[in-house]
């Protein structure tokens, strides 16, 4: 069994070539619906303490979000969906199939246990999130709602403080990344976990964001022995 890493909105770069389309928004880029705040930074700690891949992205999922399905509306979004339908392509050619290929590839070795590394906005639509970390999976997937029923303990030693909820801001079976891999693959060779982190953590830097990176790695391998 191997363990592997995936960010894909680890960042809010737009290439060159499609600058032209954010003009004057650096503003929206910068928020939440241009990345996951923090997220690539926790991946990329997880990454050197676990000693394990990561496959990230920096790319601003407002040119694609490469945690949405092709026929799913928000792949491109308000900014990057006036493209015709040849440079639409294009960017799926060029930046969408090569990241899912380099997890797929991962995959296709062993059997795996994938974590997807996410972060969320404290507050969407006027509505506070009441949750410091939330954890992904599909509940008709038995391994998934063990091993994350196994991480929240582990979690909860190391900051008994940090309040983790299931399945939380979102449902691990809504679109995604997880869900897409779900289809491809047999629950006994994959299972699939987003791990999500308020994002309020890392822009204050709170005590629980430095407890997170010293303690999350030791939950996740405590979580898998």
């Amino acid at each position: 069994m191997q363990l592997i890493l995936s960010c894909e909105h680890g960042g809010n770069i737009i290439p060159t070539e499609y600058k032209y389309l954010f003009k004057d928004k650096k503003h929206i880029l910068k928020g939440h619906r241009g990345w996951d705040a923090g997220a690539l930074i926790l991946a990329n700690s997880l990454k050197e303490s676990l000693s394990i891949p990561l496959v990230s992205s920096d790319i601003s999922r407002l040119l694609i979000d490469l945690n949405r399905s092709l026929h799913h509306r928000g792949l491109f979004s308000v900014y990057s969906n006036m493209l015709d339908q040849e440079t639409k392509k294009q960017i799926i050619e060029s930046i969408y199939q090569p990241y899912r290929g380099k997890v797929k590839s991962l995959i296709n070795k062993k059997e795996t246990i994938h974590l997807s590394i996410h972060s969320f906005t404290p507050v969407l639509d006027e509505l506070t999130r009441i949750a410091d970390i939330g954890l992904l999976y599909d509940p008709a997937r038995k391994k998934e709602k063990q091993f994350c029923q196994r991480l929240k303990n582990q979690i909860k030693q190391y900051i008994p403080k940090a309040k983790i909820r299931s399945n939380y801001p979102y449902k691990g079976k809504a679109d995604g990344f997880t869900t897409y891999l779900r289809k491809q693959y047999s629950e006994k060779s994959y299972c699939g976990i987003e791990i999500e982190i308020n994002q309020k953590h890392f822009i204050e830097k709170t005590r629980l964001w430095q407890e997170l990176h010293n303690y999350l790695a030791v939950a996740i391998k405590e979580s898998l022995d």
